[in-house]
Parts: structure tokens; C-alpha cells; sequence
């Protein structure tokens, strides 16, 4: 199983009045490494890939450690661990850096592929699919439904 790996700088605006990283400032790092992890897909034969729309259908998210302020950016590891017909889920862990023991979350993120000209979810096209098969976790039993 392959792994996505985006490089999250740290704000200092990433910061709340206790010192260290907001909980909802985790959410903004989710989302950065999932955009790019999602249009890394190049576009073929016209389709427009995930670059078409895609919503968030839900998020949830373990605070492991709390995380501080630094220079280094912080690693957002990405795979993911099922695929619908219409939907993905994204697995996550925020980390030091690429294969770090310690973690600071551990996050994942339903994903419904959209079309924003019909104002509706769609299907995942077959482009998407054999992408996003390459970053499945191979030992989540029934992971690929559709």
C-alpha cells in the first residue's frame, strides 16, 4: 500500500491561547493534504477528474498529542481505506515526520465525489478508481465495496 505524503507548514495563527496547535486547525491540514493528494490524479480523455467537485460528508479525528509551534512542518500521511460506488474515506495520521512513531492525530474523512453543474453527488468514474486503488490499505477486509 502506497502512501500520500504532504508536508504541512505550521502557522503561527495555527496557535490558541493554551500554546499549541487549535483542534480546528487540524481540520485545515486534513484538508490541504487531501486536495493535494486528490489532484495528483491528472485528468485523462477529457474527464475531469476530482477537480469536478468533491464534498466532505464527514470528518473524525483523534487528538493523540498536543502539537506546538516550530519551523519544521509537520507530515500528513494519507491512504485510503474504503471505496464506494460514491464515496471514499481517507485515513490519516499527522506526524513529525515520514514514518514517525509519534503521532500528534489520527483522522479520517468520507469524501463524495460531486457534480457541481447538477448540484449532486455522483459516481467515482474508473479513472478515479484504479488511482485511488493504488493507496488502498490492503488489510481492511471488504474496503473495496463498489
Amino acid at each position: 500500500m502506497a502512501r500520500h505524503i504532504y508536508r504541512c507548514p505550521l502557522r503561527w495563527a495555527d496557535m490558541d491561547a493554551f500554546g499549541h496547535v487549535n483542534n480546528v486547525v487540524f481540520l485545515r491540514y486534513l484538508e490541504e493534504a487531501r486536495i493535494d493528494f486528490m489532484f495528483r490524479l491528472q485528468p485523462g480523455d477529457g474527464s475531469p477528474s476530482f477537480s469536478g467537485g468533491s464534498v466532505v460528508a464527514r470528518h473524525e479525528i483523534d487528538y493523540v498529542r498536543p502539537l506546538v509551534h516550530r519551523h519544521e512542518p509537520v507530515v500528513v500521511e494519507s491512504w485510503v481505506t474504503r471505496i464506494n460506488a460514491a464515496s471514499l474515506t481517507i485515513a490519516y495520521e499527522v506526524k513529525d515526520t515520514e514514518g514517525a512513531a509519534e503521532i500528534y492525530a489520527r483522522a479520517s474523512t468520507v469524501v463524495v465525489p460531486y457534480n457541481l453543474e447538477a448540484g449532486r453527488p455522483r459516481r467515482i468514474s474508473a479513472e478515479e478508481k484504479s488511482y485511488l486503488l493504488r493507496f488502498l490499505e490492503e488489510a481492511d477486509e471488504g474496503a473495496l465495496v463498489a
